[in-house]
């Protein structure tokens, strides 16, 4: 059995992760938040959030195109169940716990990602 070639979009994704992590420690560091400024209340650029939003929905469709394909589902539904779960906490948080919030799921998904290639890499 070989990977499915979606596999091989995960290095990609991967990238996408790390850069969002960078993002969010820029835009909700802990410098903000010791200043008590809030981010979220501020209008982001239209490219970055352009570009933001389609590195979510890009990975949201990724692991969705990859269930149906029984390759690393494991992984795949990890990855969804922390997404879901990580918004979920998210929208319900306080800006402090926001920033913690990113970066496990950010640290899980990155895992994940590493697990998949680890995984892909074994069947070629």
């Amino acid at each position: 059995m070989s990977p499915p070639i979606l596999i091989f979009l995960s290095p990609l994704l991967l990238v996408l992760e790390l850069v969002q992590l960078v993002l969010a420690e820029r835009y909700l560091g802990v410098k903000q938040i010791e200043r008590g400024f809030d981010p979220r209340t501020q209008e982001m650029s239209e490219g970055l959030a352009f570009c933001w939003s389609v590195g979510i929905l890009t990975h949201w469709v990724w692991m969705v195109t990859l269930l149906p394909l029984r390759f690393g589902t494991g992984q795949v539904v990890c990855m969804l169940v922390t997404s879901m779960i990580g918004y979920a906490i998210r929208r319900g948080c306080a800006l402090k716990w926001v920033l913690v919030t990113l970066t496990l799921e950010g640290a899980i998904r990155v895992g994940m990602h590493i697990s998949l290639l680890s995984l892909a890499w074994k069947l070629l």
